[in-house]
């Protein structure tokens, strides 16, 4: 674990003093110090575009009273810097009279190891894995035009200090490894992206020639995509497939179920709790406690350990995601949701690992019971207005459906609704629960935190489905 005070002038007996006298007549607050080392490696048209590596040392200094949140923050640890931040939390909460919230649950678990993935692996060894892989991708398909694959690797070393001396620590492994591929065919080009990721070192996602299987991905979406035909549009049956399409309930129900957007009450949920929001068999968790992956977090970035919250159950609505913040506002207790994406950034409750769970359905019955609609398999970019749970979202994988059969890929399907009408229109929930391979970033408030998100195969009755055929 990194010792923060050994790069500095401070002691332990120094934070300790500066951190309760700062935070004595506040309601809560900490300081949350990090050390982040990370790397992104890319290969583009044939050879090494770019090889960086970088390091963050800083701290992100909290006072609340109530509801209001003074915040500084400094990318140098020192004595000076520290009493700086204090006199600058103070004189913004100059008439704070709350009683500091000492509480916060202890754990024993781990859900990764503490490794550097970016040291365990050679910079040769990475750059040999990405040549291999643009050379295997060029040698399987001649209408291979373009292949772009690139590593990212990042270890993040956090200690939270709050007012009386208690300190949590945690150490976050985090990579990604991405290939996109594009072909061409008779004048079309097309294009396949696959990337696979989590809380581990590269070798568990490397060895016995993985990145193969992260290829073939790629060329097979890509594949797909030059035989696909313009999608149709309208209202009709949509059956998501599992895994990534929970992307979906991510943005379109997840983000609404946040403890802010609820306590402002600008959230589409926010007067609904303990209410039938969504068909019965729909249950929806959100789960920071899933071994190594990318959304999960030991403790948040509170020091509040992480849990599997359930959200909605059989279709009722049951908890929201809470910081300690708003669940103080709220009066309930937080859910360890509380996240921000460096030192520099304020805390807000946001999901981890975003899951709708498995019903008793098989992916074929819903085919089968479609005479006319879409399957969609992944998606790609999408807008959410919070608000209202209105969406659009663009399909990078999908297929027609007739007469209970799967048939031709379509290009330029989008998916149009809202989170709380959608939720009522699923009549069947598979039992194929798959998790997305380790992809993903979620955005807000210009913050961006690794997420994972589940699902299995679901149908969903009625959708606007937006398409290019003419």
């Amino acid at each position: 674990m990194n010792n923060f005070l050994d790069k500095s002038d401070l002691n332990r007996k120094d934070v300790d003093e500066i951190v309760s006298d700062t935070l004595k007549n506040c309601d809560d607050g900490e300081l949350y110090l990090e050390d982040t080392k990370s790397e992104s490696i890319l290969l583009d048209d044939n050879k090494i575009k770019s090889s960086n590596y970088s390091s963050d040392l800083g701290f992100g200094f909290r006072a609340i009273s109530n509801e209001v949140v003074a915040y500084s923050h400094s990318n140098e640890i020192s004595k000076e810097s520290l009493k700086n931040s204090s006199q600058n939390l103070k004189s913004t909460l100059k008439s704070s009279k709350g009683t500091y919230n000492h509480e916060i649950p202890k754990t024993n678990n781990k859900f990764y190891e503490d490794i550097n993935p970016i040291e365990q692996k050679s910079l040769d060894s990475k750059l040999e894995v990405l040549n291999k892989v643009n050379d295997y991708l060029r040698k399987k398909d001649s209408s291979v035009k373009q292949v772009t694959a690139s590593f990212s690797g990042e270890q993040k070393s956090i200690e939270i200090i709050r007012s009386g001396g208690e300190a949590l620590t945690d150490v976050r492994p985090l990579i990604r490894f991405n290939v996109s591929v594009m072909l061409e065919k008779n004048g079309r080009k097309e294009t396949g992206v696959y990337g696979i990721g989590g809380r581990q070192s590269y070798d568990e996602y490397l060895k016995n020639d993985n990145w193969k299987n992260v290829c073939e991905e790629a060329l097979r979406i890509a594949s797909v995509n030059l035989d696909s035909k313009p999608a149709p549009a309208g209202e009709m049956k949509v059956v998501l497939g599992p895994g990534w399409p929970a992307i979906l309930i991510h943005e379109a129900i997840g983000h609404g179920l946040e403890g802010d957007f609820n306590r402002k009450k600008t959230s589409a949920f926010h007067n609904l709790m303990g209410q039938k929001v969504a068909s019965e068999g729909v249950t929806i968790v959100d789960d920071g406690t899933i071994g190594k992956r990318r959304g999960s977090l030991t403790i948040d970035d509170e020091g509040t350990p992480t849990e599997k919250t359930v959200l909605i159950e059989n279709g009722i609505l049951k908890n929201f995601m809470q910081d300690r913040l708003n669940a103080r506002l709220m009066n309930t207790k937080s859910t360890g949701s509380g996240r921000r994406e460096n030192y520099k950034h304020i805390v807000l409750p946001r999901m981890r690992n975003t899951m709708m769970m498995n019903g008793q359905h098989t992916q074929d019955e819903m085919i089968k019971s479609v005479n006319r609609g879409i399957f969609a398999v992944s998606f790609g970019g999408g807008q959410v207005d919070i608000t209202s749970g209105k969406f659009v979202f663009n399909c990078t994988e999908a297929y027609e459906i007739n007469n209970g059969k799967i048939g031709s890929p379509i290009k330029g399907a989008t998916l149009i609704g809202d989170g709380p009408s959608i939720l009522k229109e699923v009549s069947m929930v598979g039992n194929d629960m798959m998790m997305d391979p380790g992809i993903g970033t979620c955005g807000k408030a210009g913050q961006g935190v690794p997420v994972g998100v589940a699902q299995p195969s679901i149908l969903i009755d009625k959708m606007t489905v937006g398409g290019t055929k003419l």
